[in-house]
């Protein structure tokens, strides 16, 4: 069956059928656009995914990036990116549109491959400024990066306010009475996530006059054997950690079981705080407490920014931070004599 069939039995020009078909439901009355959709309905009408790109230059495929992941290794090895893909998937899907993934060690792989596919707007996590630059340099679509910094003209950034995170999980260790705290996270760098993270961490505990040096700094990718490791050498340190703020809630887990593997208990010997809040902190024993971030959030803000972006033809100037929060649940003793 062809538009001009459907149009024929409807009573209705070709133009109408389109709009219908392409969600332009404005543009036609809410009588002719139930009939046409009958018409789809009954004829079990599927339209051709390329002749639609053809006829409006549009493909309806938004192109997800996750950078950084080499060869060996897949996102869902680190549940945070499963679940942001989850929430962009959900927000895309309610606006009739198609999420392709796409992990990369290098960004600078995926610009063709988004002009390839005719993406109409890319959304890429944890890049750093230099990357987005020349992303921005080469692409020819909307774009909206999530946890980056990057004050540039015409870059839209969606994330949480890492510093305050890195800060409410120092302090609350703080106040807790602990005073000898590891922090484990991935390589620190001059900037980005981690590094907002550890900078928050750091002034609390300058505040609070606790010094912390090399040799409290643990670093540690989200992969959960190399975690369990982190965990060891933590219990094994010559310097006698009572607690340890940890940058992800699957660095936090591995932690976890290698301190028990060492014979050390959590919380009753070294206390943990983990970050993201995610389902398995919920699912642990002892119950994570960790530093949340909405990520559902994440995904809709920069849902709503590539779409208004793709609408309107414009590029937006936006560095948009939520506060984290505080889930205190049970792996944080209080030692405060």
């Amino acid at each position: 069956m062809t538009l001009k069939e459907i149009a024929e039995l409807a009573g209705v020009s070709v133009a109408s059928v389109s709009n219908v078909i392409n969600g332009n439901f404005n543009k036609v009355s809410r009588e002719t656009r139930e009939r046409i959709e009958k018409i789809i309905a009954e004829n079990d009408y599927h339209p051709n995914a390329a002749a639609r790109i053809l006829s409006t230059q549009k493909s309806r495929i938004i192109i997800l990036v996750l950078p950084h992941i080499g060869a060996y290794f897949t996102f869902n090895s680190n549940p945070y990116y499963g679940d942001l893909v989850a929430e962009i998937e959900k927000y895309l899907r309610e606006r009739d549109y198609c999420l392709m993934v796409r992990c990369v060690d290098n960004c600078s792989e995926i610009v063709p491959v988004i002009s390839s596919w005719n993406a109409d707007g890319a959304i890429f996590a944890g890049v750093s400024s230099d990357e987005i630059k020349e992303i921005r340099s080469n692409l020819h679509c909307p774009a909206v990066f999530i946890d980056s910094y990057c004050e540039e003209e015409g870059v839209a950034c969606v994330g949480i306010n890492d510093y305050r995170g890195g800060y409410m999980s120092a302090i609350h260790l703080l106040n807790n009475g602990h005073t000898n705290i590891a922090f484990a996270a991935p390589k620190i760098g001059g900037e980005g996530v981690i590094h907002e993270r550890f900078m928050g961490f750091c002034d609390a505990c300058r505040e609070r006059g606790v010094s912390i040096s090399g040799e409290d700094i643990f670093e540690v990718d989200a992969i959960l054997s190399n975690s369990i490791v982190a965990g060891q050498d933590i219990a094994f340190a010559p310097k006698k950690y009572t607690a340890v703020s940890v940058m992800s809630d699957v660095s936090a887990c591995g932690i976890i079981t290698g301190l028990a593997r060492a014979g050390v208990r959590v919380p009753e010997d070294i206390s943990v705080v983990g970050f993201d809040n995610l389902s398995m902190s919920k699912m642990m024993v002892p119950r994570l407490t960790t530093i949340s971030q909405n990520i559902e959030w994440k995904a809709r803000r920069a849902g709503d920014l590539l779409f208004e972006m793709i609408t309107t033809g414009a590029s937006l100037t936006v560095c948009e931070q939520l506060s984290p929060e505080l889930e205190d649940r049970d792996t944080v003793k209080n030692i405060v004599v």
